[in-house]
């Protein structure tokens, strides 16, 4: 199962994060305990910042000819890069690593099919696709849709759906315009 998704430029920053796992309060409660607001939300917030701060640090300080896979807290965490970013998904001791590199090439070929030649900004000013794209190939930690056909159907089903959306509202705030005139 996955736990979560992280994509990190090589300077650090987060551009897309996706968590499949619950994290119970003892969980959250070894890593909080010298955290301030210890159990409330800014704590749990603080955590998973936490985490992704020792996680990108492991990736990002890894030599590029040592191999994709890392053990960590007891997980596997399995990254590429593919230009300036990190695409790291952190998976169970006993899944396939193999697998995992294809889901994430699987991912970035289909947001390369998206949005041509994907790039960093795109998924900055466009992080609502690359979310909704996520949401349509893995659902609870677990690959959904393998075709690229399929989800590209789907992804254009919704961008129509969105500008039809667009459509009706601005039409509404017209005749709402001329009736208050």
């Amino acid at each position: 199962m996955i736990h979560f998704v992280l994509l990190i430029s090589r300077q650090g920053k987060v551009r897309l994060t996706k968590w499949y796992s619950p994290y119970s309060q003892k969980e959250r409660s070894k890593d909080l305990l010298d955290l301030p607001y210890y159990g409330t939300c800014s704590g749990l917030l603080s955590f998973f910042k936490k985490v992704i701060r020792e996680l990108s640090g492991m990736i990002l300080n890894r030599a590029p000819k040592l191999c994709n896979f890392v053990e960590w807290r007891g997980l596997k965490a399995v990254y590429k890069r593919y230009a300036s970013l990190y695409f790291c998904l952190c998976i169970d001791q006993e899944d396939n690593e193999l697998e995992i590199l294809e889901i994430i090439h699987h991912y970035v070929e289909i947001l390369d099919r998206y949005f041509g030649s994907v790039c960093e900004l795109d998924l900055i000013f466009n992080f609502h696709k690359a979310y909704y794209i996520l949401d349509e190939l893995l659902i609870a930690g677990e690959l959904q849709e393998s075709s690229k056909k399929t989800v590209a159907r789907l992804i254009a089903a919704q961008d129509s759906l969105v500008e039809t959306a667009k459509e009706q509202a601005s039409s509404i705030s017209n005749i709402i315009a001329q009736a208050t005139k």
